[in-house]
């Protein structure tokens, strides 16, 4: 068998003396794993770090065999964003969420949503935003999407401010007041079109608001933990916006 893609490297592992198992995030074949014979020399190795697009070819004799890449390379990005703590995390965060998702089973509008982070995680605010809607997109992706369009008591799609932990659906801030203090805050960016960019204030709830539901729908039922990397995104842009506010501040 053999076929051909393009994708994001997400990781590699060491195999024998000189070879890696290359794990990526394809366009049309989705996460997959491939043995790249040779992939430690010094040529390679460039290549194949995480983040990079790169074009593929896959091949093996049956399609549940791990397989051979043989892979050249289209974007580098990874020294760029291997100078960043927060696109490093974010990278780390990001892989940890695809493998949530079955190998092999094709999920285009997340490579395409990867594609458009992998320009913007070495910058702070850009990054927390990105990969919060990212966080979003997979719990839809994995049938626990939340409806954020409209109120789920009025019907109204203005002033949009919580989201029911239940329901996991917006509510506006008059219908929730009574309730406020059991609600997920919903920041103003995560609302379609909104056109806003979020402070500290938003990106905490914004993380909040998709740990939660990634915790409730995810993580607990198939015993698992949060991963440490998204841990180590919130701090690192915890840090890294804190400062920028108190710069403009100043």
């Amino acid at each position: 068998m053999e076929w051909r893609d393009e994708g994001i490297i997400l990781g590699t592992r060491k195999h024998g003396e000189t070879s890696a198992i290359l794990e990526v995030m394809t366009r049309a074949h989705g996460r997959h794993l491939g043995l790249v014979r040779g992939g430690r020399s010094r040529r390679m190795q460039p290549v194949l770090q995480p983040g990079n697009r790169v074009d593929l070819v896959w091949r093996a004799r049956l399609d549940e065999h791990l397989g051979l890449w043989q892979v050249e390379a289209l974007e580098l990005h990874a020294a760029r964003l291997f100078d960043s703590a927060c696109a490093v995390y974010g990278l780390q965060t990001i892989a940890a969420h695809l493998r949530l998702l079955p190998e092999r089973d094709p999920h285009a509008g997340l490579y395409d949503t990867l594609c458009l982070m992998i320009a913007h995680l070495d910058e702070p605010s850009s990054a927390g935003e990105l990969i919060a809607r990212f966080e979003l997109l997979v719990l839809e992706e994995l049938g626990f999407g939340l409806d954020l369009a409209r109120c789920a008591a009025t019907g109204s799609a203005e002033d949009l401010a919580f989201v029911s932990p239940k329901s996991g659906r917006a509510v506006s801030r008059g219908a929730g007041a009574p309730w406020a203090d059991r609600m997920l805050a919903l920041p103003a960016f995560l609302r379609r079109g909104a056109g806003v960019r979020p402070d500290l204030a938003a990106m905490e709830d914004a993380f909040r608001l998709t740990g939660f539901f990634l915790a409730r729908h995810v993580y607990e039922p198939r015993g698992l933990d949060a991963p440490e990397a998204r841990a180590g995104l919130i701090a690192a842009l915890r840090r890294r916006l804190s400062h920028r506010e108190g710069e403009d501040a100043a």
